[in-house]
């Protein structure tokens, strides 16, 4: 039967739970020290007095004053909210001398349990925390009394009814462990990495009765509270559609690729630094714009400025669409933003807000803000599915290192997980350096498989040339034009302004 469900106040974490926890039930919320959990135990009670329920906050590690501070740093206001501070209720607990608090030969854990009940019984909560169980581990004399004594707390909460948050530190070897005991385990855990922000993640390891998200989910803790970036399955985000040509306004380019790319397709642009990878990524983001359909371009080694700035140089006009929002410039430092959070602001903004162009500016940014490069493959490939599944175009730029020859090399090969790939490079005539491009690849259609000249200018904008043959040591990636320099674009290096 469908379980009652208690809503955590965190939307990504109702999000994994499928709506939230089972009602009536004892959970474990354990995690690091600063990983966030007393944070996420206030949004719990506060979301239940928001729904007009009875929240109680039991603690024995902080004050009702620290609380208060923490709250009051995130803007929130306890005054709905019933605090119990053990450590002041001395009377309930037969304290010895003041500096013995809570030493295992001066309190039995059998009376805090009691005095725990008795506030219990008095406040009738629908929500409680109990913060936290480390420091209750610490008053029985043995192991196995503190596990009896925690599943007699368990039975009692839930003949009163109570959804129960007890929070404790992550298991240490020696210690004895309770999952067994609750309904569910919540483990917030801290990630270090050698340089940029901290990154922290959560993991649903046991929830009885109910389906929910597996894996490794983000969160970031910031003013407001904590929020929860739910891992994404490509697969549950599916949406029927009729594949079509989506031009990039560039006429050269658009006949290289047999008219365009696919609607619901990634598209990868390759090549050293330098090349016009960015700019070419950028006229579809300008295309779909000028039809007055929204684009969304991330970047992740320039400023919306200086794009800006480039675009306008080429003899573009992006002011425009940027001042309308058919185009959204979004700059994303990899060292503070994980995968996670950025997938999450990806689906936020194109998908909910129906983009028809995503542009990841570039993939060697997005590399950087993996913890470990294994997974960048996998979290791509659930990105990609997730925007192709929404007739979205995705353009990816990934650059490569080196500038000619066998220098050139890609950080990671990605390639795979593109439906068109598209390969710029340089070559030279005569002592001048030249750009070319190429499609390489594409699974949704005819391309041409020859290699035109791109040319960059604030005169003409992007313009490619018409197909080429006369090269010599493509396979070996030295291209050296071998033909006439009458098929080759006019004015290029005589003069003219040269851009990208």
């Amino acid at each position: 039967m469908p379980q009652p469900r208690v809503p955590t106040g965190i939307d990504g974490l109702d999000t994994i739970l499928g709506g939230g926890l089972p009602r009536g039930r004892m959970y474990l919320l354990e995690g690091d020290p600063g990983a966030g959990k007393t944070t996420l135990a206030l949004q719990f009670l506060l979301a239940g007095e928001a729904a007009g329920e009875r929240c109680l906050y039991i603690t024995v590690s902080e004050t009702a004053n620290e609380l208060r501070a923490i709250a009051g740093s995130h803007g929130w206001s306890l005054d709905g909210i019933e605090l119990f501070d053990l450590q002041a209720a001395e009377e309930h607990l037969r304290f010895g001398p003041p500096y013995t608090l809570f030493h295992p030969s001066e309190l039995e854990l059998a009376e805090t349990t009691q005095a725990i009940l008795d506030r219990i019984d008095a406040a009738r909560p629908d929500r409680i925390c109990f913060d936290s169980l480390s420091e209750v581990r610490l008053l029985s004399r043995d192991s196995l009394r503190f596990r009896r004594q925690v599943l007699a707390l368990k039975r009692a909460l839930a003949d009163r009814n109570c959804t129960a948050l007890m929070l404790d530190y992550r298991f240490q070897p020696g210690e004895t462990p309770i999952e067994s005991i609750v309904h569910g385990v919540l483990t917030l855990e801290n990630l270090t990495i050698e340089f940029g922000g901290q990154r922290r993640r959560l993991l649903v390891k046991k929830m009885r009765a109910i389906d929910f998200r597996a894996g490794a989910h983000e969160y970031r803790i910031s003013t407001g509270g904590i929020e929860v970036y739910p891992r994404i399955v490509a697969a549950e985000s599916r949406v029927e559609y009729e594949p079509r040509a989506f031009a990039s306004g560039v006429e050269g380019l658009d006949e290289l690729l047999g008219g365009g790319v696919s609607t619901g397709t990634g598209t990868m642009l390759l090549g050293p630094s330098g090349v016009g990878k960015s700019t070419l990524a950028a006229s579809w983001a300008l295309a779909a714009a000028e039809r007055g359909e929204r684009a969304v371009v991330y970047l992740f080694d320039e400023t919306p400025a200086t794009w800006t700035l480039r675009m306008r140089g080429l003899g573009l006009d992006p002011e425009r669409h940027l001042a309308e929002g058919t185009i959204r410039l979004g700059s994303l430092d990899p060292a503070e933003m994980g995968p996670g959070e950025f997938a999450r602001l990806a689906q936020k903004e194109a998908v909910e807000q129906r983009a028809r162009v995503v542009v990841l500016d570039s993939l060697n940014g997005y590399l950087a803000s993996m913890p470990a490069e294994r997974f960048l493959a996998l979290h791509l490939h659930e990105l990609l599915v997730m925007l192709n599944h929404h007739e979205i175009v995705t353009i990816l730029v990934m650059g490569q290192h080196g500038l000619l020859g066998d220098d050139v090399q890609s950080p990671v090969d990605l390639s795979y997980l593109a439906d068109t790939v598209v390969l710029l490079r340089y070559f030279e005539v005569k002592g001048r350096v030249r750009k070319a491009l190429s499609v390489v690849k594409k699974r949704t259609g005819p391309h041409e498989r020859t290699i035109r000249e791109l040319r960059l200018s604030s005169e003409h904008g992007i313009v490619v040339g018409e197909s080429l043959s006369a090269f010599q040591g493509i396979l070996s990636g030295h291209l050296t034009w071998m033909g006439e320099e009458a098929r080759l674009l006019d004015g290029f290096g005589d003069g003219e302004t040269v851009h990208g």
